[in-house]
């Protein structure tokens, strides 16, 4: 791939994770959450994890994971619950309010996202969400 071409495709990512994450951090302000508190749920819909596992995965300090979650707590997003596996240690999960919070986040990324795609012809989306998946592998 020729400079050109390599200056284009950074570009063209640049201007996509721009468009995105505009969309989802006012997705997140709406809600009164911060990007991050919006990342920790949808990553919390279906698992259940450490804190420091949680700030592992989202690059963070455990400390600050830890104010967070306390933060989440106290709008009742999220709980902390023993760990099944090892009575030492503590997970975070969704609470039923913060499921609902999830689910309503999800329908309304949904709505923000896919529009940027209609113009593609069917096929032309499916091969880009495989080439998605594929690139963040």
């Amino acid at each position: 791939m020729d400079t050109i071409e390599q200056d284009r495709l950074v570009d063209a990512l640049g201007h996509a994770a721009f468009t995105t994450m505009g969309s989802l951090t006012g997705l997140a302000a709406d809600a009164g959450l911060s990007l991050t508190q919006l990342r920790v749920l949808a990553i919390l819909r279906d698992r259940r994890l450490r804190i420091g596992d949680l700030a592992e995965y989202l690059g963070l300090e455990k400390s600050t994971m830890t104010g967070l979650v306390a933060r989440a707590e106290k709008k009742e997003l999220l709980a902390r619950v023993p760990n099944a596996d090892d009575a030492r240690a503590v997970d975070v999960v969704l609470t039923d309010r913060g499921h609902e919070v999830a689910a309503a986040l999800e329908a309304a990324m949904r709505d923000a996202l896919l529009p940027l795609t209609e113009r593609l012809p069917s096929a032309d989306r499916r091969r880009l969400r495989e080439l998605l998946e594929r690139m963040l592998r």
